[in-house]
């Protein structure tokens, strides 16, 4: 018997001006609800590579990345189970970009006080623990 096993994601906080960059998500878990620049990493991939490579995909963005924090997310409400490995953008060259229009319908930044809801379920906890500037949840 095959044993389900956690996904491993990359998320990226892009900040400029005290304010957090949210994509507002389509076609995709969540459609309609505000998520991170992000995704799964891929099978031999380097976790810096795998969250550079999401936010150019997604964003056009092309930044140096610093650990943020790890959240482990085993969620009963969706029956997902993902370890989650964030980072900060820092150096940010260009503007964000509506990349993947199939799967984002916008990108915007929103004040760290003022979010908009609702917050994609994956991204619940680890955008708190970002402001909180915790370093690990499980």
């Amino acid at each position: 018997m095959d044993k389900q096993k956690p996904k491993v994601a990359v998320n990226i906080f892009v900040i400029k001006d005290n304010k957090l960059l949210l994509g507002k998500r389509r076609s995709t878990a969540g459609d309609g609800s505000w998520g991170l620049p992000g995704g799964k990493l891929e099978f031999m991939e380097h976790l810096i590579a795998g969250a550079k490579r999401e936010l150019e995909e997604e964003t056009s963005l092309i930044a140096d990345l610093a650990f943020e924090n790890i959240v482990n997310d085993p969620c009963d409400v969706d029956s997902t189970h993902f370890l989650h490995i964030n980072f900060l953008a820092n150096n940010i060259i260009g503007e964000p970009k509506l990349m993947e229009p199939n799967k984002c319908y916008e990108w915007k930044y929103f004040s760290l006080d003022d979010l908009p809801e609702p917050i994609f379920i994956g991204h619940k906890k680890i955008i708190p623990a970002f402001i909180e500037k915790t370093v690990f949840i499980d």
